[in-house]
């Protein structure tokens, strides 16, 4: 599939970096250092601009390598980018550890994946079919 984007980074496009990677790194596109500090959230600038089509969302997640290592990851993972949307894509990070987290420009920040979806119509009815599991919720499986 194609995607239309603009890049006004000093960087390269977002790539798969395996050949069956389901996500794309985003880079931090910034001018100085920033410090993210413990439990401190910061929208961090990638420089990009893209023009999704019709039934797509891009999702915003965090980098696995970055939670594991660092606690770094993103406060509404996955976040969503809209078909509609046309601003610059920004990155929600937050600092989960106990210790300051440097970014410097072309960082690897967050990944995204590409996803298509479905436009819901409700259909309001009086019951809902029944099933094994029925009304059981939050921790109800292994139970007796």
């Amino acid at each position: 599939m194609e995607i239309k984007i603009i890049n006004k980074s000093a960087h390269p496009l977002p790539q798969y970096e395996t050949a069956h990677a389901a996500g794309m790194d985003l880079r931090a596109s910034i001018s100085e250092e920033i410090v993210l500090k413990p439990f401190q959230r910061l929208l961090i600038p990638t420089g990009l601009f893209i023009e999704l089509p019709i039934g797509f969302e891009a999702q915003i997640r965090p980098r696995s390598g970055l939670a594991y290592k660092h606690g770094i990851s993103i406060v509404n993972a996955p976040g969503t980018i809209d078909a509609d949307y046309r601003g610059e894509l920004k990155v929600l990070l937050i600092n989960l550890s106990d210790t300051d987290f440097k970014i410097v420009n072309g960082d690897r920040i967050a990944q995204m994946v590409v996803a298509k979806h479905e436009t819901v119509i409700w259909q309001a009815v009086e019951e809902l079919g029944e099933t094994q599991r029925g009304e059981g919720g939050y921790g109800h499986t292994g139970k007796a």
